[in-house]
């Protein structure tokens, strides 16, 4: 099956060609993961498919569609679009800071009446696809100096920061860990990030005094310790767990989530979705789901290591990072191994703009998957 999946393929094509040589097995298990966030989200709602399931499920429609429209794009148009992206990504960013619409403790979001739309979302792709073409355009030797590190390190810091501004750590770190992934794919040398991380480590007394707000240190305080305060900052964790070990290994079944119809779970329909879905179907259905995200970001990884142009290879290398770091920090966050954070889980959880995230990043692999033959010279500089 791989042979044939992966088989060289003329880029002649015609779209409707292109689409019938698309991996259907994993859009179908792209659909099954956005089915079972239809299933929770109808069991959060208490059995009914407003406000959220059926939302969830008319949005993944079009935004289904957009992906494949984006797959058959050829990958070396994408790549001429990926400055574009990124400084229009930046440019959302700040009409962020100018006219956001605040929410949940943060301005994050852009009223688009249809959709309001989190730019920080889409600049976690934007990110990576620019962070791909500038090491496409650097030679090794050049990647393995130093002083080639200034552009990335700008292109990286600009939408962090803005980010970290509205506030939003959490998608600000995701950022930044995914970027580093793509400049470690990219052959940077090992010692600069053994080195980066004792700097990091060194910096965080600072980080406590001036960068984090009270909020953002009881979170990390609270996940150390969730006893200090369970009616408050403890809470969310604390319910969190009761939810899960209660579902045992095969869960209390269907719409029987006690935590959660009882309305003791905080955040059901996005952050602490997978908490429903553990109390409900246990142990064994967490695994399912799990199995199905391993088997989209395992395709994505295969992916980048048959791709035969570097553009391609950090690409579809850095997408699959950023979308792991949605499910571990989430499956994570609502175990008590990371503090709370606010991180949806990619098709599960209810927003617009995280599903529209997790399909545009598939759509961009699916196209290096289709496009992976295409030879693009390298070291032709930004």
């Amino acid at each position: 099956m791989a042979d044939v999946m992966f088989a060289p393929r003329r880029m002649d094509l015609s779209p409707a060609q292109k689409l019938a040589r698309l991996n259907w097995l994993v859009i179908g298990l792209l659909t099954a993961i956005a089915g079972i966030g239809v299933a929770m989200l109808y069991s959060v709602a208490g059995g009914q498919m407003e406000p959220w399931a059926a939302r969830h499920a008319i949005r993944f429609v079009p935004i289904l569609c957009v992906m494949l429209a984006i797959a058959v794009v050829d990958i070396r148009a994408w790549m001429a679009l990926a400055y574009p992206a990124y400084f229009g990504g930046l440019a959302l960013l700040i009409a962020v800071e100018l006219i956001g619409v605040t929410g949940m403790g943060g301005q994050r979001w852009l009223d688009l009446q249809v959709i309001r739309l989190q730019p920080s979302e889409l600049m976690k792709i934007a990110l990576v696809l620019a962070l791909a073409r500038y090491y496409h355009g650097q030679t090794r030797a050049q990647t393995a100096k130093l002083t080639s590190l200034g552009v990335p390190m700008l292109m990286i810091a600009l939408p962090v920061l803005l980010v970290m501004r509205q506030p939003d750590l959490g998608t600000g770190l995701m950022m930044a860990a995914a970027s580093m992934g793509v400049i470690f794919l990219a052959g940077a040398p090992v010692w600069l990030f053994v080195s980066g991380s004792v700097a990091a480590a060194a910096a965080v007394p600072v980080a406590w005094k001036v960068l984090l707000r009270d909020y953002q240190k009881d979170r990390v305080l609270t996940f150390l310790d969730p006893s200090r305060d369970p009616q408050g900052a403890g809470y969310q964790i604390t319910q969190s767990k009761i939810a899960l070990g209660s579902g045992g290994m095969s869960g209390k079944g269907y719409l029987e989530g006690t935590q959660s119809h009882l309305n003791f779970l905080p955040e059901m329909k996005t952050d602490f979705i997978f908490t429903v879905l553990g109390e409900e179907f246990g142990l064994l259905g967490g695994a399912v789901l799990l199995v199905l995200y391993m088997a989209v970001l395992g395709y994505g990884l295969f992916v980048a290591v048959t791709c035969r142009n570097q553009f391609g290879r950090l690409l579809a290398g850095g997408l699959s990072l950023t979308l792991f770091l949605y499910v571990f920090i989430n499956i994570a966050m609502v175990m008590g191994l990371l503090p709370v954070v606010g991180v949806p889980l990619p098709l599960v959880s209810y927003g617009g703009s995280a599903m529209l995230t997790m399909m545009t990043a598939y759509g961009l692999i699916l196209s290096v998957a289709l496009h992976r033959q295409i030879t693009i010279p390298r070291g032709a500089g930004l």
